[in-house]
């Protein structure tokens, strides 16, 4: 069952794995750090129980028996979904996480993995959407030909709406809370993931990387989402939108 944002009850996580012994090992698990597990053996049956909206996060693993686990976190999120989703599997190549992070993915865990990282990044997530309401203060950000309103989820270039994932709004309205400021890799992993950084991690640069190719001109030039080298990225030339703007007919 799930539950609202701000409520200390159980968490619902639905799992689904078509692993029958890794299936049992993350709902026991799972059980005993105590969260509500409801679990699922193929992406069909995955698909139906995620789409009812009544978990606080999925975990999918990729290769799947019917839909998949891309095809699965894709059709939610064109379904407007945010349920946040951590993506599970054997392949490690950055192409696979660069997908399954673009179709919305939030996370993505190569196996074999430690479990204490697994529940790690689990709380990270849950940690993220119980955010009290109005502590963040920007509902939308403006700069060169790009509108972007955080509370409708939509987004604007030149007039023709631009699909952004959950993870991207994230985070450019970081960005945007702190227009102006360098911000390291680091930090934001750690304010928009929730995570410390590993040495290897290129999560941010790949999400920095989408963005800057939806709204950016010239993605290998940004104007507006730009690299300090040695030190991070910093959104430049930007007008931040309070809780008391009005977007009407900006979007």
């Amino acid at each position: 069952m799930r539950h609202g944002i701000g409520d200390s009850e159980t968490r619902s996580i639905l799992v689904v794995e078509d692993d029958a012994a890794q299936r049992l090992a993350l709902s026991d698990r799972l059980t005993r750090e105590g969260f509500d597990v409801e679990l699922a053996s193929d992406g069909d049956r995955g698909m139906e129980l995620a789409a009812t909206g009544d978990h606080d996060l999925l975990i999918l693993d990729v290769m799947m028996p019917g839909k998949d686990g891309f095809e699965i976190a894709g059709e939610l999120r064109r379904q407007g979904l945010q349920t946040p989703i951590l993506m599970l599997s054997a392949r490690g190549e950055a192409t696979d996480k660069v997908v399954g992070l673009d179709l919305g993915a939030d996370d993505y865990l190569t196996k074999p993995f430690e479990f204490i990282e697994l529940v790690a990044r689990i709380r990270a997530l849950l940690r993220r959407v119980e955010r009290p309401a109005g502590s963040r203060s920007v509902n939308g950000v403006e700069f060169g030909d790009v509108s972007v309103d955080f509370r409708s989820a939509e987004a604007r270039r030149a007039g023709k709406s631009v699909r952004l994932v959950a993870k991207e709004l994230e985070l450019l309205r970081y960005f945007a809370e702190n227009a102006g400021a360098v911000l390291s890799r680091d930090e934001l992993l750690d304010s928009v993931w929730g995570y410390d950084a590993m040495p290897t991690t290129r999560t941010v640069d790949v999400h920095i990387a989408r963005l800057r190719q939806k709204l950016e001109a010239d993605p290998a030039n940004p104007e507006f989402i730009v690299t300090v080298r040695g030190l991070g990225y910093k959104l430049v030339n930007s007008t931040p939108r309070g809780a008391n703007s009005r977007w009407e007919g900006v979007l």
